[in-house]
């Protein structure tokens, strides 16, 4: 993980869905650790008690997790909360419900395509990322197979933040890849 933040990774999620809790807040306490000597916030996936327990920074819920009202509840004002959307419903919902708009801090967008880290999920293209970029108050982070080959197509539609799983962590040498597309997205922004 060093690696990549070394190479220009700016913020750190632990995603796994199968782990038992006591192993997620052992890596979580270890990925901490490293983000916070390097000065990245790190976020827990899914799991606001276990966010909370962990110290991290903020965590990130889905559609089918707890809701971000009493996500923020469990955390508190202080830690990040983020909210994924796939469709123009969930950001509908996310800017408009019952209490006025999500207490969240940003939210995804995507997956642009189809990823096995969202199994049966089909992908959303490019244009509800730029629906979500235009309409949402809050930074979009944009999901589903980032690599830096489409980065440019991504910032066309209006990304601005992106969230990178495979091209990471499938390499060889995380450290030169999260290089070559920390170097794609400065260009594309540039």
């Amino acid at each position: 993980m060093a690696a990549c933040i070394d190479g220009g990774v700016d913020v750190v999620q632990l995603r796994d869905k199968e782990l038992p809790d006591d192993e997620v807040l052992r890596r979580a306490e270890d990925l901490r650790a490293v983000c916070h000597e390097r000065e990245v916030p790190f976020v827990l996936n899914d799991r606001p008690d276990l966010a909370r327990r962990a110290a991290a920074d903020g965590v990130h819920v889905g559609q089918e997790d707890l809701d971000p009202a009493t996500t923020r509840r469990v955390v508190g004002t202080e830690a990040l909360v983020g909210l994924s959307t796939h469709a123009t419903a969930e950001l509908e919902a996310a800017l408009d419900g019952p209490a006025g708009p999500a207490p969240v801090d940003y939210i995804s967008a995507g997956p642009v395509t189809e990823t096995p880290t969202k199994p049966g999920r089909p992908g959303t293209g490019t244009a509800y990322v730029s629906e979500a970029v235009a309409r949402s108050p809050w930074p979009v982070w944009v999901t589903g197979g980032v690599r830096p080959e489409i980065v440019p197509s991504l910032v066309e539609a209006g990304a601005r933040h992106f969230v990178v799983v495979r091209w990471l962590t499938e390499s060889s040498d995380p450290g030169s890849s999260a290089r070559r597309l920390r170097a794609a997205i400065d260009s594309a922004l540039a």
